[in-house]
């Protein structure tokens, strides 16, 4: 019992980091109903600006941290702004066509600036665990399930007790009715980005540390993930993203735990595909999800 819960913590721990870039992927399809296939090279890129700042400006981590997420909030409304705005007529699939471009680009702009050897991003919580009985918990993993949990929290917070959440969710629900309204859907829609992107920077600056080294690929693995948690919960739901990411991270890393022979650390992450074409199969709305029924 004691290696079963030990391996649960562990499981919730990684399950966190999936699960913050998985709100991003939610925040961004509620917003345009378009799969941002970049998100995960965004929080790599913002980890590469905590990474510089910590190691070559001498910035502490929780300074590096902050300033990271608001470079990043800018950078996300600059890339709608730039990107994304002038393909808004163009449909859909160009938009997703135009954020694999973006994954491109990013990741060969942080290879050329940082170059693409092996990097280290410590956090100041690394090594530190608590003892209840048998089962050792890692302080790293409580404290990205906390993250995870206070994210969930002030977006809720922001989008049910605030105008400007009023507006994003008209925004995303009936842009022309909400530009009659005066709601100015084009900034919204880049604030929803900018979030989106603070996101995948809180998700990169998990995931950094606990893969000890990372380079400007290490996210690619991480947005696999996150998408099977997304798509497991609900791709329109917040929660479910969370819980999908949750359930994912459980599920792996109990899977290789007791199914050692069967599970390897290669076959983790064709698990995790494997769980996200069954739910897209057997239930494409996801467990918390809602089928919407249009009639012509």
């Amino acid at each position: 019992m004691a290696e079963f819960v030990q391996q649960v913590v562990t499981g919730l721990g990684d399950g966190a980091i999936y699960a913050s870039l998985a709100l991003a992927l939610v925040l961004i399809y509620r917003s345009t109903h378009v799969l941002n296939f970049a998100q995960g090279e965004m929080g790599m890129f913002s980890t590469f600006i905590a990474w510089s700042l910590i190691t070559n400006h001498g910035w502490a981590f929780w300074p590096a941290f902050v300033f990271t997420l608001f470079v990043s909030f800018l950078g996300g409304v600059g890339i709608h702004q730039t990107v994304i705005r002038p393909l808004q007529r163009a449909g859909e699939l160009t938009v997703v066509m135009a954020t694999i471009a973006l994954l491109v680009v990013l990741n060969g702009l942080a290879s050329w600036i940082w170059q693409p050897d092996e990097k280290v991003l410590e956090s100041p919580l690394i090594g530190g665990t608590w003892s209840i009985g048998d089962v050792a918990i890692p302080q790293q993993s409580v404290f990205d399930l906390l993250v995870v949990l206070v994210c969930v929290v002030l977006l809720w917070a922001l989008f049910n007790l605030t105008k400007l959440g009023l507006a994003l969710r008209a925004s995303a629900v009936d842009p022309a009715a909400s530009r009659l309204l005066g709601v100015r859907v084009t900034w919204m829609l880049s604030i929803g980005w900018g979030l989106a992107a603070m996101l995948s920077a809180v998700a990169g600056m998990l995931a950094a540390p606990a893969f000890f080294v990372f380079t400007p690929g290490f996210m690619q693995v991480v947005i696999i993930y996150a998408f099977a948690a997304a798509v497991l919960g609900g791709i329109e739901s917040p929660l479910g993203a969370v819980l999908g990411g949750l359930a994912i991270g459980v599920t792996i890393n109990l899977l290789g735990t007791y199914a050692p022979n069967l599970i390897t650390p290669d076959m983790r992450l064709p698990v995790a595909l494997a769980i996200l074409l069954l739910v897209l199969v057997f239930r494409p709305a996801g467990l918390l999800g809602r089928t919407i029924v249009r009639r012509v």
